[in-house]
Formats: structure tokens, C-alpha cells, sequence
């Protein structure tokens, strides 16, 4: 079997018709674990062909709305699809603080829905959450493991930099056809590198700080927590990381000539490697990495 890495949403808070909100999709054998849960994340399964249904766990990297103002839906649709009745609750596994309390409430709005549903479909079962916060780490440590007849896959969190966001997290997948890392919201920052070494694949929010430099000051604030384009491939070069693909971009590419822009940054960082400007469901097998259309 194989490992294939999906990107469920490349988009920002700014709203895009083509884009939906951060997330990956990593599927392994059985399992399929979401990362972030942004906006029509739910669409983004079904394109990816994924029964809701069978996702193992949904990991968060913190608690930013456009990272999660689609767990709901992920969490009731995984319920309302579940034709057996009998899905066990949702696993969902978040760092501790903000975004753990987030999560153990995401239902209580939706108790008056869930009684109509049951009652007229004659459900025994409600949906149910399996949370299970961690400690922020202050190195890569694991958070999750599995294991079947053909191997284990290990999830592990690392902190990152997206102050004054409090305890964001990026996290690592080891299979055994390799490993990669997801960022979530970052500055780049050592801690990305550590979590990051020896991976096959590193998904990384990229943001082109040129692009702010023509806007009003007052809009510039948000370099402040975000991974600059130049700084990523520089960082991936250091790294020796095979492929790179970029997500949550900003600003989102409209033009051949706007992806270009993203590689060219990256190129000056020093990176040689395989560069993936990723739109939805772009997917990438580990172990089988081929250049993207904007990977020179």
C-alpha cells in the first residue's frame, strides 16, 4: 500500500470560490487522518472520494477560525452518514488550551438538530467526540499512533511560531513509505526545521511578503506570523527536502504568471528541489513524488 497526501484546502480567511479552507488529507492503508478543518472541508472529502464516515482522526493545529469553521460539519456529517448506526465517536486530537476547549464544545449548538434527526430517523446513536488534548511540546513528540499487519503510522506535534496565537503546532506522519511534515500557521522558525528533518514531503503555508510591501502599513501585520516565501525555501533548502508543496496561500495565485511569483521566491531562497504551488485536492504519493506543473 501506499501513502498519498491530499490538499483539502489551500485558501486564507478571505473567502475564494475555488479555494476551501487550510486542511490535508493524509491516507494510509485503512486510515485516513484530516489535518485542520477549515471552510467546505467536507466538499474537499467528498472530491478527494473519502466516506466521511471512515475518516480515522482529525488533527488541529490551532485555533484560528479558517483552520476550523469546518469541524462541525465534519463532526456531524460524520454522524449523519454513519448508515450502521454504529461509527465510533469522531477522534479528534488538539493541542491543550484554546483549541482543546474549542473542540469539546463544537456540538453544544447543535443538540436541538440532532434530537429531530435521530427522532425521525429512529437513530439510537448521537454524535460523539473522542478529544484527546496533548501538551504542547517543546520538541517533536509523538501524539498518535497506529498500527496494522503491514506496519505503523506515527503522528507526532511539534510547536511552532504563530504568536500571539497560543500554542500552535505543526505536525510530522511517519508511514513506512516515509515521512512528512505539515506546518499549519508559522513564522519559519527552528522549530518547523526540527520537526521537519528527513521528511519526503513538507507542506508549507506560504506567504509572499513582496506582495505586502505595496499595501497600506496598516495591513502589514500579518507578515508578523506568517512564513515568507523567500525564508521557506531557504529553510527547504537547508533541509534537503525532496518536495515542498505550498498551501494557505497569500495572495492566492489568479494567473499562471501569480504561481510563477511563489517558485520564484522560493527559488532565490536557494531550493532546488520539487516545488508544488498546490490548488484543492492537488495529491502527492510519498515514495512516488513527481514535479508539479509549477515545480521550475
Amino acid at each position: 500500500m501506499s501513502t498519498t497526501v491530499t490538499i483539502t484546502g489551500t485558501g486564507c480567511p478571505i473567502p475564494d470560490a475555488n479555494r476551501a479552507g487550510p486542511g490535508v488529507l493524509v491516507r494510509y492503508n485503512e486510515l485516513s487522518m484530516q489535518f485542520d478543518a477549515g471552510r467546505s472541508t467536507v466538499q474537499r472529502l467528498a472530491g478527494a472520494d473519502l466516506w466521511v464516515p471512515s475518516l480515522t482522526a482529525v488533527f488541529l493545529t490551532h485555533y484560528h477560525s479558517d483552520h476550523c469553521s469546518g469541524l462541525a460539519d465534519v463532526a456531524l456529517t460524520y454522524w449523519i452518514m454513519d448508515r450502521t448506526d454504529a461509527a465510533p465517536p469522531l477522534t479528534i486530537v488538539a493541542p491543550e488550551g484554546e483549541t482543546s476547549r474549542y473542540v469539546e464544545s463544537l456540538l453544544a449548538n447543535w443538540e436541538d438538530d440532532v434530537a429531530v434527526r435521530a427522532a425521525h430517523a429512529g437513530r439510537s446513536s448521537r454524535p460523539g467526540l473522542d478529544v484527546r488534548p496533548f501538551a504542547v511540546p517543546d520538541h517533536p513528540t509523538e501524539v498518535w499512533r497506529r498500527s496494522d499487519a503491514q506496519g505503523e503510522v506515527v503522528v507526532s506535534a511539534g510547536q511552532v511560531r504563530h504568536e500571539p496565537v497560543v500554542g500552535a503546532v505543526g505536525y510530522r506522519v511517519d508511514t513506512p513509505d516515509g515521512s512528512l511534515a505539515i506546518t499549519g500557521d508559522t513564522l519559519v522558525c527552528d522549530e518547523v526545521a526540527e520537526l521537519a528533518t528527513g521528511v519526503d514531503v513538507l507542506v508549507y503555508e506560504a506567504m509572499r511578503f513582496d506582495y505586502f510591501d505595496t499595501l497600506p502599513e496598516r495591513r502589514r501585520y500579518i507578515t508578523e506570523y506568517h512564513a515568507d516565501t523567500r525564508l521557506i525555501g531557504r529553510q527547504a533548502a537547508e533541509l534537503e527536502v525532496p518536495t515542498l508543496v505550498l498551501t494557505h496561500l497569500i495572495p492566492a495565485p489568479e494567473s499562471d504568471t501569480d504561481r510563477q511569483a511563489f517558485v520564484n521566491d522560493i527559488r532565490a531562497g536557494g531550493y532546488v528541489g520539487d516545488v508544488i504551488v498546490a490548488d484543492d485536492l492537488y495529491s502527492v504519493t510519498l515514495g512516488q513524488q513527481q514535479s508539479g506543473d509549477w515545480s521550475r
